[in-house]
């Protein structure tokens, strides 16, 4: 028998919460047609769910987005014929024949980008690049400064007129938009810096999806694209906001069962440190789930776990391989009893992150190559 961790996928809840994103544009547009297209961002091999399994699901999507020339190869593989943005561009000039051949549509954030196309000779056969100039408003990570930016713009225009650039985006990223007002000086900014600029127009993640579908609205004479991410995976990308508020459903349940149970006596403790001592007579039961196949070492006590259908709380510190939960309140649980630690009938990723003082998408990106992943509708 193999190992009893098993990550479930569940392709209908990605496709379900893929369509809660386009049903809240939709109702922030003036009609369908004129809402904005959805890139689905699957990088770091699709939060953890897999690129193929991603492809599948997120059909319906207009482009896919990412980081890793492979993983953008990989849909090219399987089949995806739709648009790819590269969300961190290309690394070196080798990669813009990949860029070409596949059309796979780039991010230019850096003056170093720039200087790489214009040294750059695309063969005869290749189609020119589609490209997204990204506008650094505030984040301070990647893209150009406000003053830089249409200096940016004029060199790329100038390879279009050359054959070398098919279109020109624009677009930026938001430091802030799952706080109050956090879109409010960057969207001022961006437009600022753009208004007659022509080209599609990039600028939501999650939180802007969610929490102000109808940012497009301020340009309507761009094509608008958005970036929802970890929304699509069912989770919330707000402190105190769960994804079921918004409509959406986990896609992954990660799921394991109970190996050994163990009786403790007042005072006597459990796991590497001590960390958990009773104080009452307890039944322990050892899970097979430990920080090697990704769950949070430093989750603490009192961490919420669903076992034999009831929750309860993880207890002790989390080892490699395994994790001790509390079996004191449920005498149904035995060896052999499953276990929940989140997903669909356990608690949500977002709650284990936040008892865990992190954020899902850690939780969902980490899991471990070792952990099985099955598929489910």
């Amino acid at each position: 028998m193999p190992r009893p961790i098993v990550a479930h996928i569940s392709e209908s809840a990605l496709q379900h919460n893929l369509q809660v994103v386009r049903d809240r544009l939709i109702q922030a547009s003036p009609s369908p047609e004129q809402s904005p297209r959805i890139w689905a961002v699957i990088k770091a091999n699709a939060y953890g769910h897999g690129v193929e399994r991603a492809v599948q699901a997120f059909q319906s999507a207009d482009g896919l987005a990412m980081l890793d020339m492979t993983e953008a190869l990989r849909c090219r593989q399987v089949g995806w014929q739709k648009p790819i943005l590269m969300l961190e561009g290309f690394f070196d000039e080798s990669d813009l024949n990949c860029c070409s051949t596949h059309r796979l549509t780039a991010v230019i954030h850096d003056p170093e980008q720039i200087r790489m196309l214009q040294s750059t000779r695309l063969t005869a056969d290749m189609p020119p690049l589609k490209v997204f100039l990204k506008l650094n408003t505030g984040m301070n990570r990647l893209g150009f400064a406000p003053s830089s930016f249409q200096q940016a713009y004029n060199q790329l225009h100038s390879m279009m007129l050359e054959g070398k650039i098919a279109e020109i985006g624009t677009m930026t990223h938001f430091a802030c938009a799952d706080e109050p007002g956090g879109m409010d000086a960057p969207m001022k900014l961006f437009h600022q810096v753009t208004r007659g600029l022509i080209g599609p127009v990039s600028v939501a993640n999650s939180a802007a999806v969610l929490a102000n579908p109808g940012w497009m609205l301020s340009q309507p004479d761009r094509l608008a694209w958005v970036r929802p991410g970890i929304c699509l995976y069912g989770g919330s990308p707000f402190v105190g906001q769960p994804a079921s508020a918004f409509g959406l459903l986990p896609s992954m349940t990660l799921c394991s069962r109970v190996i050994g149970v163990q009786s403790l006596s007042p005072g006597q403790s459990v796991g590497y440190g001590y960390r958990f001592t009773a104080d009452r007579p307890m039944r322990i039961g050892v899970v097979a789930c430990g920080y090697a196949d990704g769950y949070p070492r430093h989750a603490p006590n009192g961490t919420p776990v669903n076992v034999a259908g009831s929750l309860t709380r993880v207890i002790g510190r989390v080892s490699m391989d395994m994790l001790t939960v509390d079996l004191t309140d449920l005498p149904q649980a035995a060896v052999g009893s499953p276990v929940v630690l989140w997903g669909l009938d356990g608690p949500s990723v977002d709650e284990v992150a936040q008892a865990s003082g992190t954020i899902g998408y850690e939780l969902l990106c980490a899991i471990a190559q070792r952990v099985r992943m099955l598929g489910v509708e």
